[in-house]
């Protein structure tokens, strides 16, 4: 059986999207997520070590394509906390697909941390989802600790809490040939068991090929930018048949402004912000662009107190 294209399918060079697929006689979900520029712009923007740079990049990559299998209208975020040389790393995406994220590093980073880097960067700690629909809503979230080698592992191991959601996810991140930073992930979420005796066995069978199949996919193939996305999912899925529906651009966006910078400041007491003034100025850096902005003290409105 060939795949079907849907009449939207993006040309050879797409890039940052998620492609939303279907495999039919296995009754599979999936989405094929691949990160180009929104990816490396953020990642660029930092000096973070590479195995870093890495997590962070499978981070962005992960919670585009959960996003994709969610219904909400807001933000969807990824936080991983632990007690290792980086405390956090925070990765989310709005619903009309702009990404952005941040790791924090405290110590050096060790050497050698490439085959488990969950628990030589993180360490021990929490994992969390959280779906953030505005200030009038109720936020959803489900938190799970640290555990397994790599990102994928912890995911995984969250799935296993979790008995609304069947789902395996292979990650990448690396540089190209140009030394840009690219991304990818292909998550697949099984549907409903049928009740039919035959009917489990048969998707069964199809859930474990499946995963076969994406167990396959190198990383350079996940993130190589001359091997189109849709080509990708018809190299590995063919056999069973692989549909494939309008896919949902991505893209890197940071919400900061002077005015919000400011604003922040000026909540600040006095004594805080004497602390943070330097050479008669106070200098503050997002965390996620990485974008500066310089204030003079003076200047800032003063801290009101009751």
């Amino acid at each position: 059986m060939v795949p079907f294209v849907s009449d939207t399918a993006l040309a050879d060079d797409a890039d940052d999207l998620i492609r939303p697929f279907m495999i039919d006689a296995n009754g599979l979900h999936g989405r094929l997520v691949r990160l180009g520029p929104a990816l490396d712009t953020p990642l660029t923007a930092h000096d973070y070590p590479e195995p870093v740079a890495v997590l962070l990049g499978e981070a962005l990559a992960l919670v585009s394509g959960l996003s994709a299998g969610l219904k909400f209208s807001g933000v969807f975020s990824l936080q991983a906390r632990g007690d290792g040389p980086v405390k956090l790393v925070v990765a989310d995406v709005t619903t009309d697909g702009a990404i952005r994220g941040y790791a924090d590093v405290k110590d050096d980073i060790p050497d050698g941390v490439s085959d488990a880097p969950i628990p030589r960067l993180l360490g021990a700690g929490r994992l969390a989802f959280t779906v953030d629909q505005g200030p009038d809503t109720e936020q959803h979230q489900g938190i799970v600790d640290l555990q397994g080698a790599n990102l994928a592992d912890c995911v995984h191991h969250y799935f296993q809490q979790s008995s609304q959601y069947t789902a395996a996810v292979k990650l990448a991140c690396c540089r190209d040939a140009e030394n840009r930073w690219r991304g990818g992930a292909i998550i697949l979420q099984r549907l409903p068991e049928d009740e039919n005796p035959f009917e489990r066995d048969k998707l069964e069978e199809g859930w474990r090929t499946a995963l076969t199949l994406m167990g396959s996919c190198t990383p350079e193939e996940l993130c190589d930018p001359d091997l189109a996305p849709d080509r990708l999912l018809f190299r590995l899925f063919h056999e069973d048949g692989v549909r494939v529906f309008p896919a949902r651009p991505l893209k890197f966006a940071c919400n900061c402004s002077r005015d919000r910078m400011q604003a922040a400041v000026s909540m600040l007491s006095d004594v805080e912000r004497e602390e943070m003034t330097i050479d008669g100025r106070i200098t503050v850096t997002c965390q996620f662009c990485n974008a500066e902005q310089i204030f003079d003290p003076l200047s800032l409105e003063p801290v009101h107190t009751a």
